[in-house]
């Protein structure tokens, strides 16, 4: 799959090397910093014109101006705006009986206290030595279990899924056994992990260190059996074929779960995420020469007669100039980084392009030279089950979402989900891609992938999160010494979520070419979301804005959309008992900052039980 060419020495007379690889480095930093900066001016500046846009400019539906798509309020009702209330308990909890809501309200009370999310597996621990394993069990089923799980196998969760969808909300089926990579992944070679730490170019900056770190586990829900071997790989596959089997009977437009590390070796995932890191960080600088300064990622474009000269001083052999004019239109002798990105794609045909700075022997080397046929095997085989997967969705009418993974999986995975999207969105949205808001790099990885959808004709579908790892990967930051890749604060998080959603919501009101799933349990969030719909004469029925919500949280927000018709789905996790408990562990200390911000929901559950004592319906059972 990759091969490789060895590059040669610098060793071209009359160049300055010492002084040109030292420029290098100083340049390749200095980028790294200079792309912070730059975003965050960015951001400031987005964040004050659309202040001003809301002060100064009237909104109306429909408008076709980006200047006013992130616009948060609204003062003029459209005749066929869709409004919907969040605060209707007998509404939102109607597929709910008495029992369960005081579930609820327990199990949200619980784990509103630090020291129960904190020492969660200590506890669980010590109430199995009180109560044994099956008393154990039964306790879990009645209260965590029953709250945030459906049941043990794809026959058990059937009667949730069918009730759900009674009240207008779809299902998406995640199977969650959950190991530690930690514990089964192989230690990466010495040759990768030197690559990571010794000859990562502009090490101490936002971009990741993808040095091993023995502390990073892979704390995923769902399947995510870091595969030790590659039968365990097909097993995963398996699973992940009954779960698509299994949504393909909860609705007509049913959606699946897929992890990327189960289907894969994780070490394989991290080399091939280094590789695209240092390919995109190396066209930063070769930007950067050309005084493409303080630009957005999509703004920088290079010229091709400097291109070549610079690198050939280098020391590169390639014919990178004969190579893109080829494929560019007449007299166009300007790059951008998703042409750029494209060598990476045809790498079998140009080896002799597909080379990177070494700082520390100051040469040009082969950018997939770490790779070994083993792995090169192992990828395409990875492919090759992503494959089946997809193919399998289609002819079950299901649609993938490829669930967003730590930042040293997350390059590969992106990567391989859109070579998936390439090949089955071409009609319809089939492959999902996830981008984690939290991410200071979130909007860039939108902007490029849309862009690209547009060149490449396919449809551009996404399912936009705020992110599972903060408190994981910034631990990792500060171990290992790489710039924190989590925004500052929630606030800042909250932003770059809106600022993507709005730059999606633009480009399905203005082609029609695109799809998004909303997965927050922010409120403010879906009501930005509906206020931007109403503006752009986005209605639901079109079936391109979706909304996602986990299974036993915020239902105040799931069944109200679902009863304006609004597609919403509920995640619905499962597996067995003994199997899933790290699942519920992972959620609980992942999700602390909503779990004690749960207030409102657990006054509304309060609410709803006042309500039927007082009105008699204490006994009221669902009807469906």
């Amino acid at each position: 799959m990759f091969s490789v060419k060895a590059a040669r020495a610098l060793t071209r007379p009359g160049v300055d090397i010492p002084r040109t690889w030292l420029l290098i480095r100083w340049r390749l930093c200095f980028t790294a910093r200079s792309h912070t900066e730059r975003r965050d001016r960015v951001s400031s500046r987005s964040h004050t014109q659309r202040d001003s846009a809301r002060l100064d400019c009237p909104k109306q539906p429909g408008s076709e101006s980006r200047n006013l798509s992130t616009s948060s309020t609204s003062t003029t009702t459209a005749p066929n705006e869709i409004s919907v209330d969040f605060d209707l308990t007998r509404e939102s909890y109607k597929s709910k009986d008495s029992l369960e809501l005081l579930r609820g309200l327990v199990v949200f009370k619980v784990c509103s206290y630090d020291i129960m999310v904190d020492k969660n597996q200590e506890i669980m621990d010590l109430c199995k030595k009180l109560l044994g394993q099956r008393t154990f069990n039964q306790f879990m089923k009645i209260t965590f279990y029953g709250q945030f799980v459906a049941g043990e196998d794809e026959k058990a969760v059937r009667p949730l899924i069918q009730k759900n969808q009674a009240f207008r909300v779809g299902s998406i089926l995640d199977y969650c056994v959950e190991k530690d990579i930690s514990q089964e992944k192989p230690e990466m070679s010495n040759s990768c992990e030197s690559s990571a730490a010794n000859e990562s170019i502009g090490k101490n900056n936002r971009e990741i260190d993808f040095k091993e770190h023995k502390q990073s586990g892979d704390r995923r829900g769902g399947v995510t059996g870091v595969c030790s071997n590659e039968g365990k790989c097909d097993q995963n596959m398996e699973i992940f074929i009954k779960c698509i089997s299994a949504s393909s009977e909860s609705s007509m437009d049913a959606f699946s779960a897929i992890k990327m590390t189960a289907l894969g070796q994780p070490q394989v995932l991290i080399k091939l995420s280094e590789v695209l890191v240092k390919w995109q960080r190396f066209f930063n600088f070769l930007a950067l020469q050309q005084g493409k300064h303080g630009m957005e990622v999509l703004e920088q474009k290079v010229d091709l007669n400097q291109l070549q000269e610079l690198l050939t001083k280098l020391g590169a052999k390639g014919d990178f100039y004969g190579w893109f004019s080829s494929r560019k239109e007449e007299n166009s002798r300007i790059i951008d980084v998703l042409d750029w990105n494209s060598l990476l794609d045809h790498r079998a045909k140009v080896p002799d392009l597909l080379v990177v700075p070494n700082l520390k022997q100051r040469m040009l080397e082969p950018l997939l030279q770490n790779f070994t046929t083993e792995e090169e095997e192992q990828l395409k085989r990875t492919v090759q089950r992503m494959d089946v997967l997809a193919k399998h969705a289609v002819g079950k009418g299901v649609c993938l979402l490829a669930d967003a993974e730590q930042t040293y999986f997350q390059p590969a995975i992106s990567k391989l989900t859109l070579d998936m999207q390439r090949i089955y969105n071409r009609e319809k949205a089939v492959v999902f891609n996830t981008y984690q808001c939290y991410l200071k790099e979130a909007y860039h990885n939108v902007t490029m992938d849309v862009e690209l959808s547009r060149r490449e004709r396919w449809r551009f579908a996404a399912k936009l999160v705020r992110g599972a790892y903060m408190y994981l990967e910034r631990e990792r930051a500060r171990k290992i010494g790489y710039e924190d890749p989590i925004n500052t604060d929630y606030e800042s998080t909250n932003r770059m979520y809106h600022r993507c959603l709005d730059y999606v919501l633009d480009e399905i009101a203005h082609h029609r070419n695109a799809s998004v799933m909303v997965a927050s349990h922010n409120e403010g969030t879906v009501k930005h979301t509906l206020r931007r719909m109403n503006e752009l004469g986005l209605v639901p029925t079109e079936n391109k804005v979706y909304f996602a919500q986990l299974l036993g949280m915020c239902d105040q927000i799931s069944f109200p959309l679902g009863q304006k018709g609004f597609p919403v789905y509920k995640y619905v996790p499962y597996g067995p008992m003994n199997e899933v408990m790290p699942y519920l562990s992972r959620r609980a200390q992942e999700n602390r900052g909503f779990m004690k911000g749960t207030q409102k929901e657990r006054e509304l559950l309060w609410k709803e039980l006042k309500r039927r004592l007082t009105s008699g319906e204490l006994l009221y059972r669902p009807v469906h």
